[in-house]
């Protein structure tokens, strides 16, 4: 029953996070750092295990289509010297109209190994329908949660915001930000940009401040992080690498709901709830933390 709960529970966030599927593509130009957007990354460190670690707000990208799968580490030391690792692995997809997919397996992530089986989730975000489903194989049910109409006005505010956000965490020296210059990852051609973020001494009850150091290497032709290494003495290291990317257009069938499959409209619960549990939501694109 536990793992029941569990599993329904990423089911939620997933569906959630299928709302920014594309937000690893963000507007031409580096992504703002996830440091400036709440402790943990993006959306927490939660989020992360579960393989959103490179989710930011963004618009929808079109006319650059690509597959690959998407793989995320994490490695956290405890106090006595444990040391717990986690790997994640997705398949992600894009087509020429922006709609985007992502098929990500479970293991080794609290009790839903039980089973002696891996739990696979399937994500679509279509926003040229302005919908997302999360597709569920064991039941053959598509979860469905209706979107606003995307477009470009939208992603420009969230950049704006990002980028006012970003110049003031700059000026009061809580951020520091670098340029890495350029670097061919996986066969695409990157720019890499550090950030490092300092949590002032007393500021969540630390003794002294503490340095968060986020590396991203960016893709301005596919516009989508490609790589990215975040490393909070909090909370360990998270690596997140897109690896065997073919730009060719995936097939057209893997953004649609299979024909036998049943389709239901998302629960208001699961709408309210947010991808971290219950309320307050942990969210892809919470206010500025700390």
């Amino acid at each position: 029953m536990k793992s029941k709960r569990i599993y329904l529970l990423l089911s939620a966030m997933l569906l959630l996070g299928a709302l920014s599927l594309d937000a690893q593509e963000p507007p031409p130009g580096p992504p703002p750092s996830p440091d400036t957007l709440m402790p943990g990354g993006p959306v927490g460190p939660r989020m992360e295990i579960l393989g959103f670690g490179e989710m930011h707000p963004g618009k929808v990208v079109t006319g650059a289509p690509y597959s690959a799968l998407a793989i995320t580490e994490t490695k956290q030391t405890l106090a006595d010297g444990n040391v717990i690792d986690r790997k994640v692995q997705s398949n992600v997809y894009r087509d020429s109209q922006g709609r985007t997919r992502r098929e990500t397996t479970f293991t080794g992530v609290g009790p839903l190994p039980a089973s002696g089986q891996p739990r696979s989730m399937i994500s679509i975000h279509d926003p040229v329908a302005s919908t997302a489903f999360v597709l569920h194989a064991d039941t053959k049910v598509a979860e469905q949660l209706s979107l606003p109409p995307a477009g470009p006005k939208n992603g420009a505010n969230l950049q704006s915001k990002f980028e006012a956000h970003f110049q003031q965490e700059i000026a009061n020296g809580t951020l520091k930000k670098e340029d890495l210059g350029t670097q061919t990852i996986n066969g695409v051609t990157a720019q890499g940009t550090r950030y490092t973020r300092i949590i002032p001494a007393g500021q969540i009850g630390n003794a002294n401040a503490i340095s968060v150091v986020n590396e991203q290497w960016y893709s301005p032709d596919l516009q989508l992080v490609v790589k990215s290494v975040r490393n909070d003495p909090r909370m360990g290291q998270v690596t997140y690498t897109l690896t065997n990317i073919q730009r060719a257009e995936p097939a057209a069938s893997l953004f649609a709901v299979p024909s036998d499959y049943t389709v239901k409209q998302a629960s208001m619960r699961a709408r309210r709830r947010g991808p971290g549990g219950p309320p307050p939501a942990e969210g892809t694109a919470p206010p500025p933390a700390e």
